[in-house]
């Protein structure tokens, strides 16, 4: 990772600290020629993406690169957990016997989970932490017709046409680098910057923000919510304190390994809040599988189900399930903190009518090559929400923008007006209209 870029303005000036370390494999890629070009690309880096972005600069031609590193950032680049964390230490002897079996176990495992991360002690030291990781992201799959999902039920394969089908291991995919900032109770910040594109986002304790090259800041419905990134095996106390209220449902073996899995279920209020008049979050589960080997989290998942009414008595659908693999654990500071692992997501739109059902697959492969805690001067200031955030008023909170959604094909006459929206991650007030076009 480098931290330095040269003045290319003056060749005596001083070098510039990048606030986003840039990985290696931007400099080794294909696209450069010479060691020039790739102090040059690191500029890029550094540049502001907004005129770069905007929505009349995007390319609408199908398959567009730009328009698919928005859906990549707007999807897998900063997602939140279903619900807000407690802030407070639970103490499993307290209260194990006022519950359930079922919820019991639940305990017994996040107590379990939270020896093997390093101990109750240690693990309530942690004041504030920071890590520095890269990305790799790829779209590898979207298709169009009738996919099946466990909603609507279609299998008919016959219609399903593939307009995308790529694979990391291919070498294909988005280089990118992240930096995470977290100080307890509810503080924390993140800056990705994926292939020239930046997407921030944090949380003051008061409210949970994001700001992207192509919409303006914005804030997220609801009380906010930790970062997903983190419970990824960098904070063993919040995935402790989530899942302390989760219940056991059962055994499964994942990578050859037995876990017990923990079920985490958003609560009807909690859905509520963070819907509107327009937009209903159907339902938002997480479920956590922990080793019964070591006791570490090795797999974390999530789905949502969101309903969009449009005109008339239309409805469009949207399922995403991300799925994460958590992986090379190494001890920091005493703490077993994850240092690698593997994101795979589905997107899932559907509806009345079986030719608009679409479905994109993304992934991302990330390692972390950083971690301290306990830093030093970390205050309040480092936090604080964007001085242009905008918070949406009851009953509205999408940013309207004039890209669909990374892929266009079409496959179906049926015209969309452009008050019907598509969205993905509404409750985070990342979501995107479609024009009056052919799907």
């Amino acid at each position: 990772m480098r931290k330095l870029c040269p003045n290319m303005d003056r060749e005596d000036g001083l070098d510039t600290v990048l606030e986003v370390p840039i990985p290696e494999e931007t400099f080794t890629s294909n696209y450069t020629r010479n060691n020039l070009t790739s102090w040059r690309n690191m500029k890029t880096w550094m540049r502001s993406q907004i005129e770069k972005s905007s929505a009349t600069a995007l390319t609408t031609l199908f398959g567009g690169r730009n328009t698919e590193l928005q859906i990549l950032l707007g999807v897998i680049g900063a997602p939140l957990v279903p619900l807000a964390i407690p802030t407070e230490h639970y103490s499993i002897n307290k209260s194990i016997k006022d519950h359930p079996i079922e919820a019991s176990m639940a305990k017994y495992i996040v107590q379990q989970y939270v020896a093997a991360s390093g101990g109750e002690k240690l693990l309530n030291s942690i004041d504030s932490m920071y890590a520095m990781g890269k990305v790799k992201m790829a779209a590898s799959e979207f298709c169009t017709g009738d996919v099946y999902n466990e909603y609507n039920g279609y299998t008919n394969n016959k219609k399903e046409v593939k307009i995308k089908n790529t694979n990391m291991r291919q070498g294909i995919g988005e280089v990118g680098s992240f930096v995470l900032w977290q100080k307890k109770p509810a503080l924390w910040c993140l800056e990705l910057v994926l292939s020239g594109c930046k997407i921030s986002a944090g949380s003051d304790g008061k409210v949970a923000w994001r700001q992207t090259p192509w919409h303006h800041s914005h804030a997220s419905r609801g009380p906010p919510r930790p970062l997903r990134r983190a419970l990824q095996g960098l904070d063993p106390r919040s995935t402790a304190n989530l899942f302390f209220n989760s219940v056991c449902i059962g055994e499964k073996t994942f990578n050859g390994e037995d876990c017990f899995v923990l079920e985490l279920k958003a609560e009807p209020t909690t859905l509520k809040a963070r819907s509107n008049n327009n937009v209903k979050i159907l339902h938002h589960t997480i479920w956590g599988y922990f080793s019964q080997r070591s006791g570490l989290l090795v797999y974390l998942k999530d789905s949502n189900l969101l309903r969009i009414k449009v005109a008339g008595d239309d409805n469009i659908y949207w399922e995403t399930t991300m799925e994460s693999s958590i992986q090379d654990y190494q001890t920091v500071d005493g703490i077993n903190i994850a240092h690698a692992g593997r994101t795979d997501v589905s997107l899932v739109r559907f509806g009345d009518y079986p030719d608009t059902h679409s479905r994109t697959r993304m992934e991302e492969i990330w390692s972390i090559e950083e971690v301290e805690f306990n830093i030093r001067g970390l205050s309040m200031d480092c936090f604080l929400p964007p001085s242009d955030l905008k918070r949406e008023p009851e009953g509205y909170n999408m940013v309207v923008s004039n890209q669909r959604f990374p892929f266009r094909a079409r496959v179906s006459s049926l015209k969309l007006s452009s008050s019907k929206v598509v969205a993905v991650n509404v409750d985070d007030s990342d979501s995107m209209s479609s024009e009056d076009e052919e799907l």
